[in-house]
């Protein structure tokens, strides 16, 4: 059973062999998400507390973000090793999922992929668990490569996108992302960068920002190229003032105002902003930073531009996060994008006349993009699509023919991908 070639992919720092902790947490880590409908991230905080070493807490994350990229294919070769069905939560197959996949996508020894889930598991399950990972062991299972995406996902990317995307994502899925970093100004300068926008600079998957010259200065911050784009779409601000509502963790609210605008930025989480807080003052930016709703926020006055980078199923960035391909339902992005339409509104009555007021949601789902604009423009007759022109985008990225901008898996494939987007920029009469 040999590993997937590990070019590319994370792996765990230390040799896994050292201990269970980090299996246990990724344990707790994979049912919290898989059974409780958790993010991945919140899961590990909760998981992981008991770790004190920070390579622990990188190995549970390595080892889930694994599991979870590979779930449905895992799942298959430990069918294809079991007389019945074990059920979806259960321990044993829980377990099988974590020693598999330290085997299989990150290289860990065999021997020890299995001693150190053993412990997790307790009777006649321990003595399955050893059985099914020696038989797959035996036969030199391997797993497709690229994944295979949860059914119900590519079929519903299918329908809305065409068969080529879902092949692209399925390949994405497979890949760590690049680090893209946004600047305060210029490109920067650091070894092994690519620039693929002004003010930007991608480097490999593995870079760490707090070691890269420039970050203790403030020169830049991290943030995926495709969630530099609703910023820059506004331009400069030539000391006009913005709204950037739901602007935690701030990247979008640094852009702006780098860009000389006057940012006002609303979030409704104080812990959010804490981030945003300290980003602002290790790049020397400004922006008066508010705790509210944006449901209920409402400025002193209207704004030339709103930014409203709504919550959403996000979707689109499941290469960062693979549990968003497991936990979100139709029902819940149904009921995220009747949330969006009640954010629109408010972020349209904030607006000035004249003004612009730019909608953004990294998810792959047409209700989050194009059916949420179709809505809201039939609802408010004062706004209309302002097009966003080719120029304005990164070479491998277009706008659709109305104007609006969708960021789908392939585009800019070659130079490491982008997460998935829509972006639509409208005017106020």
């Amino acid at each position: 059973m040999d590993p997937q070639p590990t070019q590319g992919k994370p792996r765990p720092d230390r040799d896994a062999g050292e201990g269970v902790p980090a299996r246990g947490a990724a344990l707790r880590i994979l049912d919290s998400v898989l059974r409780k409908g958790l993010p991945l991230e919140s899961a590990l905080d909760r998981a992981a507390q008991n770790l004190t070493l920070p390579a622990d807490r990188a190995l549970a994350h390595a080892i889930t973000a694994a599991v979870l990229r590979h779930l449905d294919d895992l799942d298959a070769l430990i069918d294809g090793a079991t007389a019945r069905p074990l059920p979806n939560d259960a321990k044993a197959r829980m377990a099988l999922r974590i020693a598999l996949a330290q085997r299989l996508v990150l290289g860990t020894p065999a021997h020890a992929a299995i001693a150190t889930v053993l412990p997790l598991v307790d009777g006649g399950p321990r003595k399955l668990v050893h059985g099914v990972f020696g038989t797959l062991s035996r036969s030199d299972a391997r797993l497709p490569d690229p994944p295979n995406l949860p059914a119900a996902v590519a079929e519903r990317w299918r329908i809305a996108w065409g068969d080529a995307v879902v092949a692209a994502a399925a390949r994405l899925a497979a890949m760590p992302a690049p680090l893209d970093l946004s600047f305060a100004s210029g490109e920067g300068a650091i070894e092994g960068g690519l620039s693929l926008a002004p003010r930007h600079l991608r480097l490999p998957a593995g870079a760490r920002p707090t070691e890269l010259p420039g970050f203790a200065e403030g020169a830049f911050w991290v943030q995926d190229i495709a969630a530099s784009l609703p910023a820059r779409l506004l331009g400069e601000g030539r000391g006009r003032r913005v709204i950037d509502l739901c602007a935690a963790p701030g990247g979008k609210t640094l852009q702006l105002a780098a860009a000389d605008w006057r940012v006002t930025a609303v979030d409704l989480s104080a812990d959010r902003l804490k981030r945003l807080r300290a980003n602002l003052a290790r790049t020397h930016l400004a922006a008066d930073v508010i705790v509210a709703d944006a449901l209920t926020f409402t400025p002193a006055a209207p704004a030339e531009a709103v930014l409203l980078d709504a919550p959403c199923s996000a979707t689109g960035i499941f290469r960062r996060h693979p549990d968003v391909l497991h936990r979100v339902r139709p029902k819940a992005i149904a009921a995220l994008a009747e949330r969006q339409q009640a954010m629109l509104s408010r972020a349209a009555a904030a607006t000035a006349p004249g003004g612009t007021l730019l909608y953004s949601v990294c998810s792959l789902e047409p209700e989050e993009g194009e059916q949420a604009i179709e809505a809201f423009l039939t609802r408010h007759a004062r706004f209309a699509i302002d097009p966003v022109e080719a120029a304005e985008l990164p070479e491998g990225i277009t706008p659709a023919a109305i104007g609006t901008v969708r960021v789908l898996p392939g585009m800019i494939e070659a130079a490491g991908g982008a997460d998935g987007f829509f972006i639509a920029r409208l005017k106020k009469k």
